[in-house]
């Protein structure tokens, strides 16, 4: 099968997180056991109930019950929600310069490439070290990544993590950090507003002060480095995404809730921001002691960062002109850089359609992403 063939069959099994991913590792399974290679699936079942798994596959010569892994392909199977109004998402469209699905370049168009590198070789051109490991739920805090490191005693060679990233090398990533922001005020009719405390108006200048942090974390970022260079933007930035509060248009509001995420640079601390978010709550708490502000640390998790050029870097500098990147979005990668001596986040498409119903992949980085593996099988890495 060609990678448009197979990228036809992966976008047509929805896969959404909320959903079991057991189908398409079935699809997957059959396909790499029928050209020599053998599949375990690590099952479980999520909070929610539902079924989903992990898969590891290697060459049927790969030594049994060895942890050792040379070269590891490493692909999440989970897609984010795709709109209701998007009726096509599950079949994949062409265009004149792309190929459209949910999926096509988050992350399903990496996983074709893959089986098609493997459909073109025979069993005994394959590295026996070489491995294909599929993960469940990444989109919802690479849930199925941790459950395989947990349940596994993996140690990894060289790995790629499977991401759009217009098939650039992403040789570093910025870590991920969020807390949950509640204030509790005082109820009061609005007709008599000082009798109440206004949570959402302490949000609201809380947020001021959390935008005059990111400016002050901009402009106070190092000199420019050869590592910092590789992002954009070239420092740790901050988001509110989301904001609740209030119970009624005539009441004075006692409560209110937001989302603050940070994606610090490999070299910070996750958990900095954090501090600072303290305190600012710790001085609001000063300026109006009637309310009540927690600041709840729900993810701090390290970005990662190479220790010089490894091999597989050397590998994709002389089969690609594309110059390596830091990648700004969340990843498995922090976390096979735990098992890993060497990881990068590679794949075809653009990160700037995925999560949307334009999401696409230009065929050209296929094709040529189907050659970069094939090379990449046969050698281990």
């Amino acid at each position: 099968m060609n990678v448009e063939e197979i990228l036809r069959e992966l976008v047509a099994i929805p896969t959404p997180s909320a959903v079991s991913n057991l189908p398409l590792l079935a699809w997957v399974a059959h396909f790499v056991e029928a050209r020599g290679w053998h599949a375990v699936m690590l099952e479980y079942t999520d909070e929610n109930g539902v079924a989903k798994a992990n898969l590891i596959a290697r060459p049927a010569e790969a030594p049994r019950g060895k942890s050792w892994i040379r070269f590891a392909f490493v692909c999440h199977t989970d897609t984010v929600p795709y709109s209701a109004g998007w009726t096509d998402a599950l079949k994949l469209q062409a265009d004149d310069e792309s190929l459209h699905g949910c999926g096509a370049c988050d992350v399903k168009g990496a996983l074709a490439c893959f089986l098609a590198a493997l459909d073109g070789l025979a069993p005994e051109q394959v590295h026996p070290q070489a491995a294909l490991i599929l993960t469940a739920d990444e989109e919802i805090g690479c849930k199925g990544m941790e459950r395989l490191l947990a349940a596994t005693n993996l140690r990894i060679g060289a790995a790629i993590v499977s991401e759009p990233t217009s098939l650039r090398p992403g040789i570093a990533g910025k870590g991920y950090g969020l807390a949950r922001i509640s204030i509790y005020g005082l109820e009061a009719h609005s007709a008599y507003p000082r009798e109440g405390v206004s949570a959402i108006a302490l949000a609201a200048r809380f947020i001021n002060r959390i935008e005059g942090l990111a400016a002050k974390l901009a402009e106070g970022a190092a000199a420019p480095t050869a590592m910092s260079a590789l992002f954009d933007p070239p420092h740790t930035t901050l988001n509110v995404g989301m904001i609740q509060g209030g119970s009624a248009k005539n009441i004075v509001a006692g409560t209110c809730w937001f989302l603050v995420e940070w994606r610090p640079m490999p070299a910070d601390s996750p958990s900095a921001v954090f501090v600072e978010l303290t305190s600012l709550a710790e001085a609001m708490r000063s300026e109006e002691p009637r309310a009540r502000i927690e600041v709840e640390l729900l993810r701090a998790e390290h970005g990662f960062a190479p220790a010089g050029v490894g091999t597989l870097q050397r590998r994709m500098g002389e089969t690609s002109s594309r110059a390596p990147i830091g990648i700004s979005f969340g990843s498995e990668a922090s976390r096979i850089a735990r098992i890993a001596d060497e990881v990068i986040v590679m794949g075809p498409g653009d990160m700037h359609t995925a999560h949307s119903d334009r999401e696409c992949v230009p065929p050209g980085e296929l094709t040529q992403w189907v050659q970069m593996l094939r090379s990449l099988l046969c050698t281990g890495g």
